[in-house]
């Protein structure tokens, strides 16, 4: 993908800031689905975000971020403002105002709204605060010690399936998706399906800003829709399931199959429409 010239000061960067506190994994957006289905990742070589820098250790005092470590904030914020800059003329285009969320790069281990963060859970959205959490070091793992390579764009598509579920609370969906989970009215499968509806929705709405995007800044470049493709697929429960358990329980998807994950990412991308992206009338019929 090309670089833009957009950035954006919604990045808070604590790295080399003294660490931050464990605690128990929470999660919301790709996480864990992530972590469990590393081996998956297919596709180009970002060695100009991932080619330098040390690994995860615990950090006790603060320290100058390096050279990488500049440059890995700099392609964050362009990413950020690109979602902000896209969501603002969507949102616009429907009569919404946009409220862009903060996105914090973090190492080891750091506080959100919604508890502990971990770099083990991988990316997630946290709508207490209204911010997606990353640290990076994942992205590094998947390349370093499991042979996978991860391009920008599917490091890119990643942080826009977050920014979707940004979209979706302040659309009101998270709330309406919390209502239900807390009436106690629903069993366990219903709300795993209802989870399948709320992450393909995150999905479709990285297909929509990709398209949006690419319209207006021409960044994509040859395989960059093929590499988030198949980062979709990769953490598809049915993928997940087949590496962890050998076998498929589709009672128990929270995120949708593979080919659920490539069909709304790619009809988001297809249509570049968010009145198109309706997954909870598609799937709970």
């Amino acid at each position: 993908m090309k670089w833009t010239d957009d950035r954006s000061d919604n990045v808070d960067d604590r790295r080399g800031t003294g660490g931050g506190g464990g605690g128990a994994i929470v999660g919301g957006g790709l996480g864990t689905l992530i972590i469990a289905a590393i081996i998956f990742f297919l596709g180009g070589d970002p060695s100009s975000l991932l080619s330098s820098g040390g690994g995860s250790s615990a950090p006790t005092e603060q320290r100058q971020l390096n050279a990488n470590e500049l440059k890995i904030k700099e392609f964050v914020s362009m990413i950020t403002a690109e979602n902000e800059q896209t969501w603002t003329k969507i949102f616009a285009e429907n009569g919404m105002r946009y409220q862009p969320a903060v996105v914090v790069l973090f190492e080891d281990a750091t506080q959100s709204g919604c508890g502990p963060a971990q770099a083990a859970m991988g990316p997630f959205y946290c709508p207490a605060d209204q911010k997606v959490y990353m640290d990076m070091s994942f992205f590094k793992d998947l390349q370093e010690r499991f042979g996978a390579k991860v391009t920008e764009f599917s490091i890119a598509y990643v942080m826009a399936h977050e920014m979707g579920h940004h979209v979706q609370t302040l659309l009101g969906t998270t709330q309406k998706v919390d209502a239900l989970r807390r009436s106690g009215r629903y069993s366990e499968a219903d709300m795993n399906k209802v989870s399948v509806a709320t992450e393909l929705q995150a999905d479709f709405y990285a297909g929509v800003w990709s398209r949006q995007t690419d319209s207006r800044e021409k960044f994509l470049e040859p395989g960059d829709i093929e590499s988030a493709i198949e980062a979709a697929e990769a953490v598809g429960d049915d993928n997940i399931q087949k590496k962890s358990q050998g076998y498929v329980n589709q009672e128990s998807f929270t995120h949708g199959s593979s080919a659920q994950r490539k069909e709304w990412f790619m009809k988001g991308y297809n249509t570049g429409d968010i009145k198109q992206g309706d997954t909870f009338n598609q799937l709970l019929k």
